[in-house]
């Protein structure tokens, strides 16, 4: 099944249930938000995909986009007295990108099939929660790593095993390339065995280095520019 979305290509990769906040101010995109706050885009959603070559300010400058996004659903709009707008969004769904139009709008309109998780076999389901203990595991050794205060709470015990990659890394300093891995993958033990991989990696780098990065809460609340 086809559909079709306003498109924001980014230079991020947003996970289904992470929050996005972006700063729009490009004409377009202060268009796309009248239209999604008026109900002319229905749902509040518009679908995000991350920039593989070109830059994310002006749709002309975007040359590759990634093949799998996320939707976005606008949570809050707040418009500044110049005209342009800090959004507040959530991710949604999961989408392949078939075709992008630039010329039916004054943003671009995207062509998409939705992306559903492959349905396991009865031996994989029964080992999702050793595979998501192990995960949670990786988890808080990068949480004691990363983080000087841990204030952050893991995600709940009833997270469904489907999102827990995606909560697991929600709180984490990640690469583009990890964050899209997970994005594409379609097997929750699959994503779950990528999740628990990189962020053992990355707790050991931190270790090696006695590094610690700028707190995430810091950095997923400045608005991102468009």
């Amino acid at each position: 099944m086809t559909t079709t979305l306003p498109l924001f290509p980014l230079g991020t990769v947003l996970l289904p249930g992470a929050s996005l906040p972006l700063h729009v101010f490009e004409p377009r995109y202060r268009q796309l938000t009248v239209d999604l706050v008026t109900g002319a885009v229905p749902e509040r959603t518009f679908g995000v995909v991350s920039i593989k070559q070109g830059w994310e300010v002006g749709a002309e400058n975007v040359e590759a986009l990634c093949d799998v996004g996320c939707t976005a659903v606008l949570q809050e709009a707040r418009r500044l007295p110049d005209g342009r707008y800090d959004l507040t969004t959530v991710g949604g769904r999961r989408f392949r990108l078939l075709d992008v139009d630039g010329d039916s709008a004054p943003y671009l309109i995207a062509s998409v099939r939705w992306l559903p998780d492959t349905e396991a076999p009865p031996e994989v389901e029964a080992v999702l929660p050793l595979l998501a203990e192990s995960a949670r595991a990786a988890h808080g050794r990068y949480r004691d790593v990363a983080y000087e205060s841990v204030t952050r709470r893991p995600p709940a015990a009833d997270t469904a095993m489907a999102d827990l990659a995606y909560a697991l890394a929600g709180d984490c300093l990640l690469t583009l390339e990890d964050r899209q891995r997970l994005l594409e993958e379609t097997s929750p033990a699959r994503r779950l065995r990528l999740v628990r991989k990189v962020l053992h990696r990355e707790a050991g780098i931190l270790d090696a280095l006695s590094a610690v990065p700028a707190p995430l809460s810091e950095l997923g609340h400045l608005p991102h520019r468009n």
